[in-house]
């Protein structure tokens, strides 16, 4: 009996100096989680960046414009006075130029016999209660009208034109009727196909002097 009680303290007091060897790395360890202060969200970000700058004006955009041309009624028919002034009424309208139309009819036949071509001052009448008017002249407007091969061949258009543009140029200043430069209207034919360009002299000039036929022709017939 006492050989049996001195065993069983023997392996007691074992038993009690394992459990205290037990290192603590011997234990299953434990995921830390630390708690992080939160962060701004995207949006409160950018709202706080927005609201942090100086603010910006609104842009504003601008252009320069050019004084249009007026243009000339359609039909030549408006009866109705624009305005009126010291007894009389303002209403556009047209005076044939007999002489000159009959010398640029020649020059431009010189250039092609089956050639039309006419002159006319386009400006205003003052029309008074009796039905008298004077007329003040605003422009010298041409006609004319060319026989083509091909009213789709814009080079040979262009060359026309700059043909046309030397007759016109070279009609003398006492000639000329009016304060700004006239219109030119070119109609092309050829049988039952016809293409036109219209433009102003002023707007001729001052297109650059290296320009081909083409460009010429491309630059006038541009809106």
């Amino acid at each position: 009996m006492q050989r049996i009680l001195c065993t069983f303290l023997l392996w007691s007091l074992s038993l009690c100096a394992c459990s205290t060897n037990v290192s603590p790395a011997d234990t299953v360890p434990q995921i830390a989680t630390e708690t992080t202060p939160s962060s701004p969200t995207l949006a409160t970000a950018t709202t706080q960046a927005f609201s942090d700058s100086p603010a910006l004006p609104i842009p504003r955009f601008s252009r320069t414009l050019e004084t249009p041309h007026i243009d000339q009624p359609p039909d030549g028919e408006i009866t109705t006075p624009a305005s009126t002034f010291e007894g009389c009424g303002y209403q556009w309208a047209y005076k044939d130029l007999p002489e000159l139309s009959s010398s640029l009819q020649q020059s431009i036949q010189g250039l092609q016999p089956e050639a039309q071509a006419n002159a006319f001052a386009f400006g205003e009448d003052c029309v008074r209660a009796d039905g008298s008017a004077t007329f003040t002249a605003m422009e010298t407007d041409f006609n004319i009208t060319l026989q083509v091969d091909d009213v789709y061949n814009e080079s040979d258009l262009g060359g026309w034109t700059v043909k046309v543009m030397r007759v016109i140029e070279s009609i003398p200043l006492d000639q000329i009727v009016g304060p700004r430069p006239g219109r030119v209207t070119i109609v092309f034919q050829s049988g039952d196909d016809e293409q036109n360009v219209i433009f102003y002299i002023d707007r001729y000039r001052k297109l650059p002097t290296n320009l081909s036929n083409l460009q010429i022709f491309a630059a006038l017939k541009r809106p």
